[in-house]
């Protein structure tokens, strides 16, 4: 067992900085529902604009290529790909490279919601990789998104109590 995996078993204690926005007071629930909710805006604002990556390949290959445009990475697994042993190491490379890069990154336990927010399949009917995607900013000063401004203070929060790379449930 890995020291993610123990984190991600564990409620996340509330935080007691009191200079910190509204949400780090809230409990770990509450907190978690908005990093959700922020999440699933950030995804479908991406996926308008063509900012969306989507597979654990394609996203290797963007981030070698030009790392400078990944502004967030989500990675996505449900209970059967746990025992994937391939997945994993891929998802520990990509961890290191956006901890490397200072991208956030945090994971998302169920792709049947993801498919429903980015879609299932790609334009050629072949089911899409939705195991790794990264939300890209091509042109940094162009868009200030409030819900990937969200999710970054989100990311800060939780590498403050040690949680690396957090678990974020999308809202139903």
């Amino acid at each position: 067992m890995t020291l993610e995996e123990v984190h991600g078993q564990e409620a996340m204690p509330e935080t007691s900085d009191s200079s910190s926005s509204s949400t780090s007071s809230a409990p770990s629930g509450s907190r978690m529902q908005s990093a959700g909710k922020a999440l699933q805006e950030l995804l479908v604002s991406s996926q308008r604009r063509g900012c969306l990556t989507v597979g654990v390949y394609e996203s290797a290959k963007l981030m070698n290529v030009d790392p400078d445009t990944v502004a967030f990475c989500v990675l996505a697994a449900d209970e059967d790909d746990e025992g994937d042993i391939a997945l994993q190491i891929h998802f520990t490379l990509i961890q290191a490279f956006c901890c490397e890069n200072d991208i956030d990154i945090v994971r998302v336990n169920d792709i049947q919601k993801l498919a429903t927010i980015v879609g299932a399949s790609e334009e050629a009917g072949e089911p899409r990789d939705l195991h790794c995607i990264l939300i890209t900013n091509p042109n940094e000063d162009a868009w200030k998104d409030p819900a990937l401004e969200k999710l970054n203070l989100f990311c800060e929060e939780s590498r403050n109590i040690n949680d690396w790379v957090p678990n974020i449930t999308l809202p139903e």
